[in-house]
């Protein structure tokens, strides 16, 4: 017979160790024997580092943005401005779409991503869309101008845009042939004129394809366009589209570039829809994988621009239109040049980057990225 041990007897402790003794670190069996545990790094500022190479796609495709609404004026009656215009709108905006996507990937509608997309899209799009339209109220003297939520204005498009792409994604993410799909839906709305233009829906649905594309990337994409090769091919694909567009202008109007049309809207046979959204999409594509091969990877003097580019996208509205309120352009022909356009393209770059600078951002802080934990309940603040 054994004797059972005495439950009340007090347990032999351990004999203590030093401090200054090193603990014995874990050990896990694996199939080739016994291994120390692995260690978990150290949360740091370094594990929170931005990405240097998308703070710097960021901040190069907002500066394409700003130039390219500052040659609206000034590039009639060029055939080589606007050849430079039709190769910019081609992949400006899908290449900040496509990063915008690439970015939402982890969306789920839980309650901290739920409170930062109403603090961090819906809130700057209602106060710039107010913005806005007292800035055409008092400078443009549009005194019938009305604050209208459902129908934004010249660059508040992308914030509702943005809103509605967001809100879709766990849907694309479940899907087996998101990009498919979404291509399907854009060529839809580029044959229906009668789609309503209440929340600028045919520009949502026929730049859907680059949202959804950007869903669908990893790391490893963004690693394959910053090859070397890619760079190289990047150098003829550029100067082909240049010599098409030059060679295009003065035949087909550049609002195909601004998806904001059916083309029954722009007295083309519906056929023309269909072409030119698969051809602008695959042209947006390969010139994006360009643009994007170029980015620098490390961290220059601009990369601290890329946190503030939804200032530098929101405020520059205001540069451009001011300009054009102003009648500086009409009092001025020779900005109508290769030297005006020179100078527009400087003053819009340097602009657009002054808009950017931590300084601008801490100011619009309370609007681009308010905090507003009153008004959601203790899970949700927590984010």
């Amino acid at each position: 017979m054994f004797q059972a041990p005495n439950v009340f007897q007090r347990a032999t402790l351990p004999p203590a160790t030093r401090e200054s003794e090193p603990r014995p670190r874990a050990v896990v069996i694996t199939d080739d024997g016994p291994a120390p545990a692995p260690v978990r790094p150290a949360k740091d500022a370094a594990s929170k580092r931005r990405d240097a190479y998308f703070d710097n796609a960021k901040y190069l495709a907002i500066v394409l943005v700003a130039v390219a609404h500052s040659w609206v004026p000034v590039m009639e009656g060029s055939r080589a401005a606007r050849a430079l215009y039709m190769v910019t709108y081609t992949f400006h905006m899908p290449a900040f779409i496509i990063i915008s996507g690439y970015f939402s990937r982890s969306f789920d509608m839980s309650p901290a991503k739920a409170k930062r997309l109403i603090t961090g899209v819906a809130v700057p799009y209602v106060v710039f869309e107010t913005a806005y339209t007292l800035f055409r109220r008092y400078a443009n003297g549009e005194s019938d101008a009305a604050i209208s939520l459902t129908d934004p204005w010249y660059l508040a498009w992308f914030l509702i845009a943005l809103f509605i792409w967001r809100l879709t994604t766990p849907l694309w993410r479940s899907m087996r042939y998101p990009l498919t799909v979404s291509l399907v839906i854009a060529v839809l709305a580029s044959v229906t004129p009668g789609i309503t233009e209440h929340l600028d829906l045919p520009r949502v649905l026929q730049f859907l394809p680059f949202f959804v594309l950007g869903l669908q990337l990893k790391p490893e994409h963004f690693q394959l366009v910053r090859r070397r090769e890619v760079r190289l091919l990047s150098l003829p694909l550029f100067a082909g589209a240049l010599a098409l567009a030059y060679w295009v202008a003065p035949r087909i109007t550049t609002d195909w570039f601004l998806r904001d049309y059916s083309a029954q809207d722009l007295d083309a046979p519906w056929w023309a829809g269909v072409l030119m959204t698969l051809l602008l999409f695959g042209g947006a594509v390969l010139l994006t994988a360009g643009f994007l091969s170029w980015v620098p990877r490390r961290h220059m003097w601009f990369t601290v621009l890329g946190a503030g580019t939804i200032c530098g996208y929101l405020l520059h509205g205001f540069m451009v239109k001011g300009v054009e309120y102003s009648g500086l352009i009409d009092r001025n022909d020779w900005l109508v040049s290769p030297a005006g356009l020179v100078l527009v393209t400087v003053v819009a770059s340097a602009g657009v980057t002054l808009m950017c600078t931590p300084p601008v951002r801490r100011v619009l802080r309370c609007v681009t990225e308010p905090d507003m934990n009153w008004a959601f309940r203790r899970e949700s603040a927590k984010l």
